[in-house]
């Protein structure tokens, strides 16, 4: 998913409560959410709808990637000559691919990868080394995981 632009608008107190509602438990009813927030379900439903509709949050279920059978997460840094945000914008094409960014510093590109093992992942490499303008590339596999959140509230 390629995320647009931040909006212009700010987003009000109250959509920021419904976020962090929701972050603390996605499966949260609109009716829980509407008392915690002093909204009626049908707001909160609507103010959900708005806010995925823009893009501002997801409502997804997350998952531990070992249990699916995705054995081999790995972190890649990219290099490239030029043209970074095309190249980006093909990295993120690949369906192995969960988070990919544009950087500053010894990388221009970091690509998050889950694979199915050390074969699907030499492939994912071989790939992004394959593409238009990549000039080299370095592979962090991850080991253990140790903290992954998605609760950061809306600060």
């Amino acid at each position: 998913m390629t995320l647009p632009a931040p909006a212009s608008a700010s987003i009000d107190t109250i959509s920021k409560q419904i976020i962090e509602q929701l972050q603390q438990d996605g499966r949260r009813s609109y009716a829980s959410i509407g008392k915690a927030v002093g909204l009626s379900e049908a707001a909160v439903r609507q103010r959900v709808q708005k806010l995925c509709e823009s893009s501002v949050m997801q409502i997804v279920a997350v998952t531990n990637p070992l249990e699916l059978g995705f054995t081999r997460q790995a972190l890649i840094s990219v290099v490239t000559d030029s043209q970074i945000s095309a190249t980006a914008d093909r990295i993120a094409e690949l369906p192995e691919v969960d988070y990919c960014v544009i950087t500053t510093g010894s990388a221009d590109i970091l690509a998050e990868v889950v694979c199915s093992g050390d074969e699907d992942l030499l492939r994912v490499i071989s790939t992004i080394r394959g593409l238009h303008g990549v000039l080299r590339t370095s592979t962090f596999t991850y080991l253990s995981l140790k903290k992954q959140e998605y609760n950061w509230g809306t600060r």
